[in-house]
C-alpha cells in the first residue's frame, strides 16, 4: 500500500506546551476578498514553525460547489483556529443551482471569494479567475514534498505551465487507518442482511432478490412507514448513482469515465458493454416489478438524502462521502441505528466468483479539482500560509478532526485518544457541529496515522471508536461476515493503482474546445435523459436500441480516440 513516509520534514510532531484555550474573538477582526479592506499580509516563514497569530484576525470566504453546512460565525473551533493562525474562513455552499451554474454565476459576475473548489476548475483558469500556486507550492518544501510526488503534482500543471489548485483528499500520512469505504458500492441496511441470516451476496440477481424477499416479508417499517426496496440519485452530476455500475460490476475499477484493458493497454467503453447492458436490464425488471423508487428519476438530492434518512430506504448505489456523513448522524439521533438501519457495502459483480474492484486500496490523486485562490484574494500569502498550517500543523489538524481534549475527547494512559457515548453523540449532533465542530473539510487534509504514530489522523479512523460508535446491529453484521472494516465487507482485489489512474481525473477537465471534449459532453447530456427512460422502458430491447441511436450520434468513437491517446502516454 502506498502510505506517505515519514521525515524530519513532514508534520510538525511537537506540539506547543500550552492548550489551545478560550473562544473569545481573537482580537479585531478585519476580512480579505472581493473590495474590502486587506489586513496586513501574513508572513510567508517555513510552517515548521507553529503557525502564529498576531492577534489580528483576517477572514477569508470560501465557496464550495457542493451542499455543505455552514458554521456559525462564532463557532467554538473555528475561534481557536483563528486564535492560533489569525485566519477564519467563511464557507459557503452550494444552494439552488447546479455546480455548473454556479461556477458560470461567478464567472459572469466577474467577483470571487477568496478560496474556491468546483468541478469546472478549467473555466476559471479561462476567466483569468485563479492565481497561479507555483510559488506558494515552493515556499513550503515540507509541505510540497509529503502532500504530493513530484509527478503528482505536475498532473496538476495546466497547458500554461502553473498549478492553479489543490486537491485536498485521498492523501495517508504513515500507515492507513481506513475504516470506511469511501467509494461506491451498492449498500444495503443491515437489517434486511440480518432478517435473512447474513447471506454470501455476490451478484447483482442475488442482491435484487434479497430486496425482494424482504420487502415481501416486510412491507412496512415498526411505525407503519412503507420500506422502499431501492432508489436512485439521479440529479445533476451525481447521476454516476445510475450509470457507471457497469464497470465495477464487470470487475474493474473506478476509472470513472471508461474502462481501461491493462494487457491490451486498450480504452474500453463501458456504457456500451455486456456487463452494463445486464445492469440496466435488470434495473428495468425491477422497475416493472415495482421494486424501484418510482421518485428516482424526478428527486432531488436533498429529497433523496430526507428519504435516506428516515431509514424506509433498503438499498442504493452510491458513494459514502455522497449520502453516509448526514444521514448516519441523523441515524444516530433518531435512533435508527439501533434498528439496524445503517448501511453496509458490497461488492457485486454480474456472475459468481468474478473478481471486484470496488474499492480501491492505494491514495488517490484526483487531479481535476481541488481548492484555489482567486485573483480577488487581497492576501493570497496569508492565505495559502493557513492552508498549509492547518494541514501541516498537527495540533491544528487535531482540532479539525477530533475536536477539543477533554470536550470531544479523552487520552488514556497508553495516548490514545477516546470518546465516551456523550461525546460520541455530541460529535453527531447537527446543532453542537454548527457551534462548535470546524473541520474546515475542503481544506486538505490526512488520512492515516498521527505524528505520535498511536493515534488516528481522524476519529473515525480510531480502531477502537469506529467499532465503540457502532450500533449492535452493525456490529453483529461485521461480526457475522468476519470482518472489522467496511472494506472487508466488499472484498476487492488489493492491488497498487496503475500510474494513469484514474482516467476520470483527465476527463472531467475536457471541454467542448476538442471534438472529444464535446462528445464528452454530449454523452452525458444523452445519458442523463436516456438511462432513466431505459430503466422505465415497457420493452427494455426497444428502449436501448432507441438509447444507443442518440448516444452513437454523440459520436463517442471521438471521446474515446482522445483518452486513448492520454493512455498512451504510460506505454
Amino acid at each position: 500500500m502506498k502510505c506517505k513516509k515519514v521525515t524530519a520534514l513532514l508534520l510538525v510532531a511537537a506540539m506547543t506546551a500550552s492548550m489551545l484555550v478560550g473562544c473569545g474573538d481573537g482580537g479585531n477582526e478585519t476580512t480579505t476578498g472581493g473590495s474590502n479592506e486587506t489586513a496586513t499580509s501574513g508572513d510567508s516563514a517555513d510552517s515548521a514553525e507553529a503557525p502564529a497569530s498576531n492577534g489580528e484576525v483576517t477572514q477569508f470566504s470560501m465557496f464550495i460547489t457542493m451542499p455543505g453546512k455552514e458554521k456559525n460565525d462564532d463557532n467554538e473551533v473555528m475561534q481557536m483556529i483563528a486564535e492560533k493562525t489569525g485566519v477564519k474562513v467563511k464557507e459557503t455552499w452550494l444552494t439552488g443551482q447546479t455546480a455548473e451554474e454556479a461556477t458560470g454565476t461567478l464567472i459572469a459576475g466577474g467577483e470571487y471569494p477568496d478560496f474556491l473548489d468546483t468541478d469546472d476548475m478549467s473555466q476559471l483558469v479561462d476567466a483569468g479567475a485563479l492565481i497561479p500556486l507555483d510559488d506558494y507550492i515552493d515556499q513550503y518544501p515540507e509541505f510540497r514534498d509529503t502532500w504530493f510526488t513530484p509527478e503528482e503534482w505536475e498532473k496538476f500543471r495546466q497547458p500554461d505551465g502553473h498549478i492553479y489548485w489543490i486537491n485536498p483528499f485521498g492523501n495517508t500520512y504513515g500507515e492507513s487507518k481506513v475504516t470506511t469505504h469511501n467509494d461506491e458500492a451498492f449498500w444495503i441496511q443491515v437489517r434486511v442482511l440480518e432478517w435473512a441470516g447474513y447471506p454470501d451476496i455476490q451478484t447483482l440477481d442475488e442482491y435484487f432478490d434479497l430486496l425482494e424477499s424482504y420487502i415481501a416479508a416486510n412491507p412496512t417499517m415498526e411505525d407503519g412507514t412503507e420500506n422502499i426496496a431501492y432508489t436512485i440519485l439521479c440529479e445533476d452530476w451525481r447521476y454516476f448513482c445510475l450509470e457507471n455500475a457497469g464497470q465495477f460490476l464487470a470487475g474493474y475499477p473506478n476509472d470513472g469515465s471508461v474502462i481501461v484493458n491493462k494487457e491490451t493497454m486498450t480504452i474500453e467503453d463501458y456504457n456500451t458493454s455486456e456487463d452494463t447492458i445486464k445492469y440496466f436490464k435488470k434495473l428495468n425488471e425491477e422497475y416493472q416489478k415495482g421494486f424501484v423508487d418510482p421518485e428516482s428519476f424526478t428527486q432531488t438530492y436533498d429529497e433523496y438524502i430526507a428519504k435516506l434518512s428516515t431509514g424506509r430506504v433498503l438499498g442504493m448505489v452510491d458513494q459514502w462521502w455522497n449520502f453516509a456523513y448526514t444521514v448516519n448522524d441523523v441515524f444516530k439521533q433518531q435512533g435508527l441505528d439501533v434498528k439496524g438501519c445503517n448501511y453496509v457495502p458490497l461488492g457485486l459483480t454480474t456472475e459468481k466468483g468474478m473478481e471486484n474492484r470496488w474499492h480501491t486500496y492505494d491514495d488517490t490523486v484526483n487531479q481535476a479539482s481541488g481548492i484555489a485562490i482567486s485573483v480577488d484574494c487581497k492576501d493570497p500569502d496569508k492565505a495559502f500560509k493557513f492552508l498549509v498550517d492547518i494541514t501541516m500543523d498537527q495540533e491544528l489538524h487535531d482540532l479539525r478532526f477530533w475536536g477539543v481534549e477533554g470536550v470531544d475527547y479523552l487520552v488514556d494512559d497508553e495516548g490514545l485518544y477516546y470518546r465516551t457515548d456523550e461525546m460520541r453523540m455530541n460529535w453527531a449532533n447537527t446543532s453542537y457541529q454548527a457551534s462548535h465542530r470546524c473541520d474546515y473539510s475542503y481544506f486538505p487534509q490526512w488520512g492515516g496515522t498521527h505524528t505520535d504514530g498511536k493515534n488516528a489522523m481522524k476519529s473515525e479512523e480510531q480502531p477502537s471508536e469506529f467499532m465503540n460508535d457502532m450500533a449492535e446491529p452493525l456490529k453483529k453484521c461485521f461480526e457475522a461476515y468476519g470482518v472489522t472494516t467496511y472494506p472487508g465487507m466488499i472484498g476487492s482485489i488489493v492491488e497498487q493503482n496503475a500510474a494513469w489512474f484514474p482516467m476520470y481525473s483527465y476527463s472531467n477537465n475536457f471541454t467542448t474546445a476538442t471534438p472529444g471534449g464535446t462528445a464528452w459532453a454530449l454523452m452525458g447530456e444523452c445519458k442523463h435523459e436516456w438511462l432513466p427512460k431505459v430503466v422505465m422502458a415497457p420493452d427494455f430491447e426497444q428502449g436501448w436500441e432507441e438509447y444507443m441511436a442518440a448516444y452513437n450520434a454523440c459520436k463517442p468513437e471521438d471521446f474515446l480516440a482522445e483518452m486513448q491517446a492520454i493512455l498512451d502516454t504510460f506505454k
